[in-house]
């Protein structure tokens, strides 16, 4: 019998090295900034937040956010990690500016070094031979690309070849690559689901060398008596704990979660265990409390890329807004931190003394399909609000709604407290507005989705926004997050 770690935290595409006497694990961080997040561990079950890769990208208006331009959805996709020589790696396609970005550092810490290599590779993983370095990429066709030495673009006459095909697949062709030489040979590991439905399955193939074939199938159709959506998506580690593999699990509402499953080596593949037990990951520095005094923890990541002229922290985390805009996906320096299942929450407290008629200030569950619990300034008064969305259109459709009013309560000044509980058994997120008498419930429980506008889990928010004129400034002060 095995132990399996599981995440219960959205942190998906993780790809793991070990070095130094740590395992180090960077995710997928999409539109939020800083990006490139690093996870540490020296156990592979206890986690804690490391470093990040950049600060931001290419400020572009859509990464900023400004107008009606966004990058939900986009951004920085499936990166891989790798040390080679002295030098950490870590490379991922941006499906925004659809180009590929390469970072080097001596220390994970940083600082990192921005180059591009030309092209654009699609959950790509790298592999440095004897000399040489190569991408493997793609969806359903799956590429081998030899780098030039430069690592600025495919080699001229280089090896250029397809190795892998799931042609025909009706749900999700093979992708998310993870390569590696061990052994003497070369094994890649990539997911793609069942064909008569949506299952993560984790698949593996063999070559001999670089230019022969690649042979295989599935290794891993399981889902630990998680959930019955797969477990896949991820490569190996090998260090002092033995081999192990990470993948993740579509989870609902949460997002995505990172499961650690260890194996054995024999005759070439690898061998799991038929009796698992599973043991929840501890997780530092991902998410907490904040009092905003003379700045924020490095949990925080902003929604886009930040203004930080219309940003203090100074006894609160200050927010003006500098346009109008519809609803809360435009609001530009909304600071968000991950949520943790199965069941968290968070209340803040809210200066809104310094709105303008028409701006709304609060905490929100935040993705597609969001819960916002806070303040809204009408006619020189103040009410306590909660607004949501259910999305109508497609899976990729970012709504453009106005939220809906689901409650609106006039109070007596202009601070309020809120908390949000977010119940993930239920994909569920309950607006609560805190007075002296106890907690009065704002709304009904609204319905949460994971959906591909964000493509991320659900996560709190502070969020500040007009839709009449800007200029108004809200105070967000003693965040508390109540795990």
């Amino acid at each position: 019998m095995s132990t399996c770690y599981h995440f219960n935290m959205d942190i998906p595409d993780p790809d793991v090295i070990f070095h130094g006497g740590y395992y180090y694990l960077i995710t997928t961080t999409m539109h939020f900034f800083p990006g490139g997040e690093i996870l540490r561990s020296s156990d592979l079950k206890n986690w804690e937040h490391f470093s990040y890769v950049f600060e931001k990208l290419e400020s572009t208006p859509a990464q900023r956010l400004e107008g009606d331009g966004h990058i939900y959805g986009k951004g920085m996709w499936a990166p891989v990690l790798r040390f080679h020589d002295g030098i950490f790696y870590v490379a991922f396609s941006s499906n925004d500016m659809d180009k590929t970005y390469l970072f080097r550092a001596k220390d994970l810490k940083g600082p990192w070094t921005r180059s591009e290599i030309k092209g654009f590779y699609h959950d790509l993983s790298l592999l440095f031979d004897e000399g040489k370095a190569y991408v493997v990429y793609g969806n359903t066709d799956i590429h081998l690309t030899e780098l030039n030495d430069e690592l600025t673009g495919p080699k001229e006459g280089g090896l250029d070849r397809v190795i892998v095909d799931d042609s025909g697949n009706p749900m999700l062709g093979l992708e998310g690559s993870h390569i590696y030489k061990t052994g003497g040979k070369y094994y890649l590991f990539m997911i793609h689901s069942l064909r008569d439905r949506w299952r993560r399955v984790e698949a593996m193939y063999v070559a001999d060398c670089l230019e022969g074939e690649f042979a295989g199938g599935d290794i891993f159709d399981n889902d630990l008596g998680i959930r019955d959506s797969g477990i896949a998506q991820g490569g190996i580690v090998n260090g002092p704990l033995g081999d192990h593999m990470i993948m993740f699990q579509d989870s609902g509402a949460v997002g995505r979660l990172p499961v650690v499953v260890p194996f054995r080596w024999q005759d070439g593949r690898p061998v799991f265990d038929e009796e698992n037990t599973v043991e929840e990951c501890g997780l530092t520095g991902l998410c907490g409390s904040d009092d905003f005094l003379s700045g924020h923890k490095e949990f925080w990541q902003f929604n886009h890329e930040p203004d930080m002229s219309l940003v203090k922290f100074e006894d609160g985390f200050h927010i003006t807004t500098d346009k109008v805009c519809k609803n809360l996906f435009h609001a530009k320096n909304t600071l968000t931190q991950k949520t943790m299942g199965p069941v968290c929450q968070a209340k803040v407290t809210i200066d809104a003394a310094d709105l303008n008629d028409g701006d709304f200030a609060g905490l929100s569950a935040f993705q597609g399909d969001y819960a916002f619990a806070g303040i809204t300034k009408e006619n020189g008064d103040y009410y306590a609000v909660m607004l949501s969305n259910t999305s109508k259109g497609g899976p990729w459709d970012l709504s453009e709604e106005e939220g809906l009013v689901e409650a609106k309560e006039l109070i007596g000044n202009d601070k309020i407290t809120v908390r949000i509980v977010c119940d993930f058994t239920e994909d569920t997120a309950t607006c609560f507005m805190e007075t002296e008498g106890g907690s009065i419930q704002l709304g009904t429980p609204h319905k949460l989705r994971f959906r591909l506008d964000h493509f991320t889990g659900c996560r709190f928010a502070l969020s500040c926004f007009s839709t009449i004129s800007s200029g108004g400034t809200a105070v967000f002060k003693e965040f508390t997050s109540l795990v």
